[in-house]
């Protein structure tokens, strides 16, 4: 993550994920991020599409090679992202803040709704401000390559598509933003959070768990069985999830075994 970072900047593509898979480019560069003003097919987490207005967004994706990473611990770089891409919108939006004289009271509120719910969706408040997608290719028993997507709604102000709480930072602070700027934060922040990977992937952790959806309090959930009420207890560096029921029982689940009931 110290070498050069290569930004490859594109029109329009099926996919920021896509085209870096295919990208056959120098290993030596390091890490590649590809960004676009418009992708035909944006994915989400299994068959979930991407909703996102030609050039409203910040729609990227980063190749890079991390080092010391198994595949059995290999949920700490969808922390390690979550953690980073938090920092810089709360980096990137207390600017925007001050530059329309919130008050410290008012910004404190703001900053302090961002969050990320399990496993990598980062949320203000109970709506979906940005989504993660990451794939991993193995190399033996640890990771090789890693495509890391997101979508953050940046200056979208309608939404057409059926996703049922969409947000964009525009939205929110009632300022349209540079993207680019953004994109340099959220860059900047990972770099720095991949320093931790290997010899503090603890920090990584806290610091996961700490900005959680939902990490106090009883809420609903729903899985195979049904609607439940549940208190988040932690997440595993596997990516499971452990959940308290109003009963004392914990509750594990994998990802899309147990949907966030959201009104």
């Amino acid at each position: 993550m110290d070498q050069i970072c290569k930004i490859i900047r594109l029109q329009e593509t099926d996919s920021t994920n896509s085209y870096l898979r295919q990208y056959t480019g120098d290993e030596a560069e390091g890490m590649v991020v590809a960004v676009t003003e418009f992708q035909t097919s944006g994915r989400g987490q299994g068959t979930n599409k991407w909703e996102s207005e030609r050039g409203s967004n910040l729609l990227f994706s980063i190749l890079f090679r991390p080092k010391g990473v198994t595949a059995a611990n290999q949920f700490v770089l969808s922390m390690a992202f979550s953690n980073a891409l938090l920092r810089a919108l709360r980096q990137y939006v207390r600017g925007l803040m001050k530059e329309e004289a919130w008050t410290l009271e008012e910004q404190e509120d703001v900053l302090n709704a961002f969050s990320v719910k399990w496993p990598n969706d980062i949320y203000f408040r109970d709506r979906k401000l940005c989504g993660i997608l990451i794939e991993n290719n193995l190399q033996g028993s640890s990771i090789g390559r890693c495509i890391i997507g997101t979508g953050v709604n940046v200056n979208q102000q309608v939404f057409r598509s059926d996703a049922p709480n969409p947000v964009s930072l525009c939205q929110i602070v009632h300022v349209m933003g540079d993207r680019q700027l953004l994109l340099q934060l959220v860059l900047s922040s990972f770099h720095a959070e991949m320093k931790l990977v290997a010899s503090h992937s603890e920090q990584i952790v806290s610091t996961y768990l700490s900005q959680l959806y939902r990490r106090r309090g009883f809420y609903p959930y729903r899985d195979s069985e049904g609607v439940f009420r549940a208190e988040l207890v932690t997440v595993e560096p596997t990516g499971l999830l452990h959940l308290r029921d109003s009963e004392g029982r914990i509750r594990k689940y994998a990802f899309k075994e147990v949907t966030f009931e959201i009104k």
